[in-house]
């Protein structure tokens, strides 16, 4: 039987070159202290023995990981999974963050914590003493938590705020004050004056960015808001009570903005219990353009939100704090956009 052919390390790579395995470590990882013609000699060996580099082999040059680990709300991401209902936001971040942190030789770990949970200090501990991550990125709420930022300065393990409301360190939005008076203002550019607002859960930063959007962008046009906003907490149901009270109101809105994907469909769900017709009695767009609006009657205007370039850009933040290289104004903004379907149209006439 023949002999199982065996793989090939940075032990035989730097026998080849004749070199010490630290110093096909720095060339693996790029460093700027190896010479020209020691990085094309090591960089011939490992074209000659079709060596991959691995994690172990990049953290011989010094005190780095190479990994990066991403946290996300554990309780909200389970139920999504749960529910099997299109949404994506895990999908983008793994996307944006696998495919940049391979551009650099990192590796992308996810791991979800509660944020409200009473141990939630030692399952971070424990994250933290097994993987050693050289960055962290905090998705909302967990940037706005005093208990895990406040452990990963004990730590020194840098880390990026998506969403967050906290100032100072690396922070990135995707500018939800702006994305939502862009929404506000093409609902008002259609001739719509009654625009109600569906505000997310209170406990994440962006919900009032949003409704601050809304805010300023009816009051700069001095447009009433009295009783046309309504809080929910991201899921469906939250939404239909949400809507139903603005719909039920003698003078309802005429176009609803909802702060995320599921209080849109439970929002246009409701409308048509109620015999209006979308965008013909009631106009509506959403927050995150996740894939099931596009396939719900009518297909919805959604507030695109660029998940997936945030947290590639979050990677890079991480990367150049570890590399002591200089960084951008804080915070970095990544602009998301409006995608304009079938659910938005001119206001219905008066009788």
């Amino acid at each position: 039987m023949a002999r199982r052919r065996q793989s090939v390390t940075i032990k035989h790579v730097a026998a080849d070159a004749g070199v010490s395995l630290q110093t096909v470590s720095r060339v693996i990882n790029n460093e700027a202290n190896v010479r020209p013609e020691m990085k094309e000699r090591v960089q011939a060996s490992i074209d000659k023995l079709g060596y991959v580099p691995s994690i172990a082999a990049q953290r011989m040059s010094g005190s780095r990981s190479y990994l990066i680990l991403a946290l996300n709300d554990r309780e909200r991401t389970i139920a999504d999974w749960r529910a099997r209902e299109g949404r994506d936001w895990i999908d983008q971040m793994l996307l944006g963050g696998m495919l940049k942190c391979a551009e650099y030789g990192y590796r992308l770990i996810f791991e979800l914590v509660d944020t409200r949970s009473d141990h939630i200090e030692r399952e971070l501990k424990g994250a933290i003493a097994a993987l050693q991550p050289d960055g962290v990125i905090l998705t909302p709420p967990h940037g706005d938590n005093a208990q895990i930022t406040g452990l990963l300065d004990k730590h020194k393990i840098p880390y990026v705020r998506i969403g967050s409301r906290e100032t100072g360190g690396l922070s990135i939005t995707m500018g939800d004050d702006r994305l939502a008076r862009m929404a506000t203002e093409h609902l008002i550019a259609k001739g719509h004056t009654r625009v109600g607002f569906i505000a997310g859960a209170k406990e994440y930063a962006l919900s009032q960015w949003r409704k601050d959007g809304w805010l300023a962008t009816m009051h700069h046009h001095g447009l009433d808001t009295d009783g046309l906003c309504e809080r929910g907490d991201f899921s469906f149901a939250s939404g239909e009570q949400a809507a139903r009270t603005l719909l039920e109101r003698r003078n309802r809105p005429t176009a609803i903005i909802a702060g995320n994907d599921q209080m849109a469909l439970a929002t246009n769900k409701v409308a048509h219990e109620m015999g209006l017709k979308v965008p013909g009695d009631l106009s509506l767009i959403s927050f995150d353009n996740t894939p099931v609006v596009r396939f719900v009657q009518p297909p919805l205007t959604a507030v695109d939100q660029p998940v997936a370039e945030t947290v590639s850009r979050a990677v890079e933040l991480l990367i150049k704090a570890q590399r002591d290289e200089e960084l951008p104004p804080m915070p970095v903004v990544v602009e998301g956009s409006l995608v304009e379907r079938e659910s938005v149209a001119s206001p219905p006439k008066p009788a």
